[in-house]
């Protein structure tokens, strides 16, 4: 018997000063069954840091064939490609030839910079790709938030991204690697 996604829901109250967004989101999450609360977490994360009403979450791990988030333009079109973890080279040069932007939210504390030591000179090629990496140490904090109901504020500035929420608070500043 397959297991299922477990379902959470947040609301994220953005303010995001480096874009002049300030919105509030009702989120519905699933959680596929091998992800863990600071993967989940970290796609909440993208979301807030690319925030648009038509930003939307997919079947993510659960397809090969779409990003965890994405932005369409009306016409259908991928405008917006959003990958989290350490994609092979494979997905983003076909993500890269289907969006007109991918962006990659890398984390882990071993694993992001062996994965981005190894695929560094074959990304250089991709010009609409943007890889950004996220600390260990700012990354795994997240997963405290992770609740069935969350409620999180969240602020964007200067490039620093703090989220908080009744209990915790963390600060995350995304590094660009590419």
């Amino acid at each position: 018997m397959a297991l299922k996604a477990t379902i959470f829901k947040a609301k994220i109250q953005i303010a995001d000063m480096d874009r002049d967004y300030y919105a509030e989101h009702q989120l519905t999450l699933a959680r596929h069954p091998s992800e863990t609360d600071e993967r989940m977490m970290v796609r909440l994360l993208a979301f807030a840091h690319n925030a648009a009403d038509s930003l939307e979450f997919t079947r993510g791990l659960s397809s090969d064939e779409e990003a965890d988030l994405w932005q369409k333009s009306l016409t259908g079109e991928i405008d917006l490609w959003i990958e989290v973890g350490l994609p092979t080279e494979e997905r983003l040069r076909k993500a890269c030839g289907r969006a007109g932007q991918v962006l990659v939210y890398s984390y882990g504390r071993r694993a992001a910079p062996v994965w981005w030591q190894k695929l560094d000179s074959q990304l250089v090629r991709f010009e609409n790709l943007k890889v950004y990496h996220l600390d260990a140490d700012t990354t795994e904090p997240l997963a405290l938030m992770a609740e069935r109901n969350m409620d999180l504020s969240i602020t964007i500035q200067d490039g620093h991204i703090w989220l908080a929420d009744s209990h915790h608070n963390t600060e995350i500043t995304p590094q660009i690697w590419k």
